[in-house]
């Protein structure tokens, strides 16, 4: 393996206008699932670079100045659209819940994938938007396999950019096939199989190839799925601000824990799958995906955060 085994995130950088139900302003802020990922594991101590695009507009310039002042390693790779995402964040005043619509552009020309990766995640507009969708499917079908690295994803689904709900489980199930873990939220999976629980929709994704599909639950906390274990972690109380890039957060911690170091003492990435060990990692999850509940718009905890913080079961 080699010396600083690195992560490397693919995907849209984009602003969120947030406007709060009853207020007559929208603020405009950087984001992007993706985005938010890595800044979070960044944030965590853990070497990541953002492969991602966006515009030379306006929204392009508020995300340049965002990503320039996190210390976050960034590939800006070149888009044919010229584009910058925007995703209007309509957050409900009385829950602090969000619901999101798009306006998408995801085109990267090229995804380089450095020799020194050992986890690569993606998810959300990355993996459905094409015709970048195509161009991260062939980043993950270049690591899946390999000896001692990991493909993880957030399926974070959108309808409002691919309302084909056949179209938009094609693309989930390809993604599964070739990812060794998967994030799903209990909404995220209700939208594709709404005809099932979404826990039952969690351990069929078993089935197309992941050794770990967690489901997160919002505020009844996450449900870990292996060939192994199943295990139910409560969240702790929060006083939520929005939950804008609380999954993000918690999938920030679950790539964390695949970064090392693993049981043998090598760098090598590993994926939790016994009981014991997907209950410890889901409780640090939801830990930091509560922490970022507590501020307004995608603030990831810190390591001293996460480190330092309670878990108060409900």
């Amino acid at each position: 393996m080699t010396a600083s085994p690195r992560a490397v995130v693919i995907g849209e950088s984009l602003v969120d206008l947030v406007w709060h139900t009853g207020a007559d302003v929208i603020r405009p802020l950087p984001g992007g699932s993706p985005a938010n990922v890595a800044i979070g594991l960044h944030r965590l101590g853990h070497p990541v670079t953002l492969i991602t695009s966006w515009g030379d507009d306006l929204p392009g310039t508020l995300v340049s100045r965002h990503l320039s002042v996190t210390g976050l390693d960034v590939l800006r790779v070149p888009a044919a659209s010229g584009r910058t995402t925007v995703a209007v964040a309509y957050v409900d005043s009385a829950t602090g819940s969000a619901t999101y619509d798009f306006l998408a552009a995801w085109d990267p020309a090229h995804i380089p994938i450095g020799p020194d990766t050992v986890v690569l995640h993606t998810g959300s507009l990355a993996v459905v938007v094409e015709p970048g969708a195509t161009q991260v499917l062939r980043a993950c079908e270049q690591l899946h396999g390999r000896p001692g690295r990991v493909v993880a994803a957030d399926l974070n689904v959108r309808p409002a950019v691919q309302p084909d709900r056949a179209a938009y489980r094609v693309a989930v199930e390809r993604l599964a096939g070739v990812a060794d873990v998967v994030k799903a939220s209990d909404e995220d999976l209700a939208w594709l199989w709404p005809e099932h629980d979404p826990a039952e929709s969690a351990r069929a994704l078993l089935g197309h190839g992941p050794r770990l599909v967690v489901l997160t639950r919002g505020p009844q906390g996450a449900v870990g799925f292996s060939a192994d274990a199943e295990v139910s972690v409560a969240a702790p109380r929060t006083s939520v601000i929005d939950t804008i890039g609380a999954g993000d957060a918690f999938q920030s911690a679950l790539l964390a824990s695949l970064l090392g170091p693993h049981p043998d003492g090598t760098d090598a990435a590993h994926v939790p799958t016994g009981g014991q060990e997907v209950e410890r990692v889901l409780r640090q999850c939801v830990m930091a995906g509560a922490l970022a509940t507590t501020r307004a718009g995608a603030q990831p905890p810190t390591l001293d955060e996460l480190r330092t913080a309670s878990f108060v079961r409900p």
